[in-house]
């Protein structure tokens, strides 16, 4: 895994075989965060990072200046990794939070401009995903759910959906706040 950009960029950190994970493609990543930096100030945002796995995207948010990343994964290797790269490079701003992300949607009062989800491909209930995000009015009145997902999958049926982007076997589908 590599962080392509802000004060951490170059910066490569390889994550245990062992953990759960399908990191981002630096690609994808790279047109995710120029699509996110053209469109917030990340100097005051805050956001979630839902299946977050390695901790890639939080790490590239708070490497970009976003001020609070609250960071969500039930896998205890990989809350256990992303703690030890936050006591490395002494970051700060991540929140982490082990727990099922389902659970927490269902439970969570928090409000961010920028939600990111990760699941795994395979999991049956990415769907759910969007409709808990807009259920839980979770997104700022501003605020983007960005879900990255099999580029089979559509989305496009789901509650404040706008857009999908193809980048080979990965799509991002982008949601808005919906009042």
């Amino acid at each position: 895994m590599r962080i392509i950009g802000g004060s951490l960029k170059g910066i490569r950190m390889n994550a245990p075989a062992s953990l759960p994970v399908r990191p981002t493609t630096d690609m994808a990543k790279e047109a995710l965060f120029n699509i996110l930096y053209n469109t917030y100030d990340f100097d005051n945002c805050d956001v979630l990072d839902l299946f977050c796995g390695t901790g890639n995207i939080s790490i590239e948010f708070v490497s970009r200046g976003i001020k609070s990343v609250t960071s969500v994964d039930k896998h205890s290797g990989c809350i256990h990794w992303i703690k030890s790269v936050i006591e490395h490079y002494k970051l700060e701003g991540i929140n982490l939070q082990k727990a099922d992300v389902f659970k927490f949607l269902e439970q969570h009062n928090g409000k961010y401009q920028i939600i990111f989800a990760d699941p795994p491909y395979d999991l049956a209930t990415i769907p759910r995903i969007p409709e808990l995000v807009a259920q839980r009015q979770l997104l700022t009145e501003n605020g983007l759910l960005v879900v990255e997902h099999p580029s089979f999958l559509k989305l496009n049926n789901q509650p404040g959906y706008t857009e999908t982007r193809r980048y080979g076997n990965s799509s991002f589908s982008f949601f808005n706040y919906i009042p």
